[in-house]
């Protein structure tokens, strides 16, 4: 059941075209709000756009020109963002690579997307909502918070989103903006990336999937992987007036795996 907590907002949800992306700009169409999904993947984001009632864009987030022309573009439409979700990131290099083997060009790449690429959003929304106030969420993960050896890079990188965060939401209140800035860290959710992730492992270790899938849900205390929309919810809270005197916070979906580390 829907309540349009949402309504009358613009929210652009980066990376959208899949995953946990396609899932939270959903959700927000749900809640009545105006969504714009931007992804490199053009067919991809323009089918998930169609399907969840959005409009999509292409855009490269590590692009700065590309994050110029996207609110170029909004403007002309007389679109200015209420929200801003940077989902956009990349975490398949190095999975079942051992970590004397990781590849520097594919640890830079991870960065650039994943930080680089946030770090850009937030910059731009901060332009574009400064006047008027709105809330801006941060994919990270809870590889931000624990040690994950078999994808370092990766968690390094969510862990440097996760300071991002801090250092926007108090920037943001310190020069008066009544922006907020939130990160939410995903646990084991069901996504096309987690599924490639329990391949790789299995690989690694000699094991079969299924048994590689028992072992990353050993981890669980709750038992079970989490769903896409687990982090959907997440964000309505974090997009919504229910969270505003909230920022510079993180929100943990990950099964209560943050209890056990």
């Amino acid at each position: 059941m829907t309540s349009n907590r949402l309504a009358g907002r613009t929210a652009i949800v980066t990376g959208g075209a899949s995953g946990l992306g396609r899932a939270m700009a959903a959700r927000f169409v749900e809640e009545g709000a105006r969504v714009v999904i931007t992804d490199i993947n053009a067919a991809a984001g323009n089918e998930a756009a169609a399907e969840v009632g959005a409009q999509f864009m292409v855009q490269d987030v590590v692009e700065e020109g590309q994050w110029e022309g996207l609110f170029r573009d909004l403007a002309a439409q007389g679109l200015s963002p209420d929200i801003l979700v940077n989902n956009a990131g990349f975490a398949d290099a190095g999975l079942g690579v051992l970590f004397e083997d990781i590849d520097i060009d594919e640890v830079r790449r991870i960065y650039t997307v994943n930080f680089e690429g946030t770090l850009l959003g937030c910059k731009h929304a901060i332009r574009q909502m400064k006047s008027r106030g709105g809330a801006i969420i941060n994919m990270s993960s809870i590889g931000a918070l624990v040690p994950v050896p078999f994808i370092a890079a990766y968690g390094a990188s969510k862990a440097a989103v996760r300071h991002l965060t801090q250092s926007v939401a108090l920037y943001c209140a310190q020069q008066g903006y009544r922006i907020r800035c939130n990160s939410i860290h995903p646990g084991q959710i069901q996504t096309p990336m987690h599924n490639r992730l329990v391949a790789a492992t299995a690989v690694q270790h000699g094991v079969t999937p299924e048994q590689a899938e028992a072992q990353f849900r050993s981890l669980i205390p709750m038992g079970e992987f989490g769903q896409v929309e687990d982090v959907a919810s997440a964000a309505v809270y974090l997009a919504s007036d229910e969270s505003r005197h909230v920022t510079g916070d993180r929100i943990l979906v990950d099964g209560g795996m943050m209890l056990t580390s």
